[in-house]
């Protein structure tokens, strides 16, 4: 109980003490100096005359100035000029990739309808009594393993057995 009051009775004063007991400040009187007084930086000389040179702006540097812009605003509508001929050449290739896939689409499509369309039973009716074509034998079929590389060569000779 007596930490308490304590407590309280901290509070209670800093409230008191913060609210109704005013710091008086000494009333502050400018000091005025002399002319000779007042201190200025010291500045090279060099920089001085950089900061001359650079308040003025004669005919050579506006030429210059002028030059530059005109070259950015070149290289601006070039660059936008490039930027346009790029996204309508991306949006060309686009239109045609779209085009091709269509177009393969409608191929195999055809492709399947052939190959479903076409008659076996015709084919070897017609090769057989027609061509007078028949199948092969046993011994005439000839089959070899390449060893020497994976892919076969069209012109290259089949070797004998």
């Amino acid at each position: 109980m007596a930490a308490r009051k304590n407590v309280h009775s901290y509070r209670s004063a800093a409230y008191v003490q913060g609210n109704t007991v005013r710091k008086l400040e000494p009333k502050r009187v400018p000091v005025r100096r002399s002319p000779d007084e007042v201190r200025r930086p010291a500045v090279n000389h060099k920089v001085r005359r950089n900061r001359e040179k650079a308040l003025q702006m004669d005919l050579p540097y506006v030429i210059m100035l002028t030059i530059a812009a005109v070259c950015t605003l070149y290289l601006c509508v070039n660059y936008l000029h490039l930027q346009s001929s790029i996204t309508t050449r991306i949006h060309t290739i686009e239109s045609l990739e779209s085009e091709l896939e269509t177009l393969k689409t409608e191929n195999d499509a055809l492709q399947t309808n052939i190959n479903t369309s076409v008659d076996l039973d015709h084919v070897y009716k017609v090769a057989t009594e027609e061509l007078g074509m028949v199948y092969a034998n046993k011994n005439q079929i000839l089959q070899y393993d390449k060893t020497e590389s994976e892919y076969v060569r069209q012109n290259e000779d089949i070797p004998k057995h």
